[in-house]
């Protein structure tokens, strides 16, 4: 059997949506068939907290969990990787050595920007190591709000600092808060909105076509 992917995702800010991202796209993937499991390297813990809620509310949450600290990770991506197709790594909010174990085991960082020049700033530490470490970052437009100037100016900004920039952005929906705090997915959400379930689609068979899956 071949072994599982890892995806790290990455974003010096806090607050750009890091935990939203990695929750939603780990389940869209289980909704499509593969087995995932997440990591959370994260101090503050929410993607734990998220699993945690998850596993009380049913027998089976989909999905595996682990937890390590940043010089850990190794060794539970080895782990996961033999019982997974997709291993996502939740990392904490900065650029510097913390980061560089995740992103030495990526296959594909995911670097969630949320719109805003602050967060397109924060960026480029992310960019620079994913790149000295030699692996291939996707910037995913995160909290978008569709035809704005902000919006399209951020996109913009994003592309010229050298990266690949998803064309499916995740929009600005309470919805995606809202699930977190119930331990589902957003498109697992009851009346989960057909705009939201495709994003999450799009964006879920973008990752799967870098990754080869």
């Amino acid at each position: 059997m071949a072994k599982g992917k890892v995806i790290t995702v990455a974003q010096q800010k806090g607050g750009a949506g890091k935990t939203t991202l990695a929750v939603n796209l780990g389940v869209t993937l289980m909704r499509d068939g593969l087995r995932v499991a997440v990591i959370d390297t994260d101090p503050q813990g929410s993607l734990g907290r998220w699993f945690m809620t998850r596993r009380e509310a049913r027998d089976d949450p989909g999905v595996e969990f682990a937890t390590a600290s940043a010089w850990g990770v190794n060794y539970e991506c080895e782990k996961l990787r033999n019982a997974a197709d997709v291993v996502i790594v939740d990392t904490p909010p900065k650029a510097d050595a913390d980061l560089r174990p995740a992103l030495r085991e990526a296959d594909l960082v995911l670097v969630p920007v949320a719109s805003s020049h602050v967060d397109l700033w924060a960026t480029e530490g992310v960019l620079d190591l994913a790149r000295r470490a030699g692996k291939p970052a996707l910037v995913v437009l995160n909290r978008a709000r569709a035809r704005t100037r902000l919006g399209a100016e951020v996109a913009a900004a994003a592309a010229e600092l050298g990266a690949e920039v998803a064309q499916p952005q995740i929009a600005n929906r309470v919805a995606y808060a809202q699930s977190l705090g119930d331990g589902l997915g957003a498109a697992e959400a009851p009346g989960a909105a057909p705009a939201l379930r495709d994003e999450l689609a799009a964006l879920a068979a973008l990752v799967r076509a870098r990754l080869e899956i």
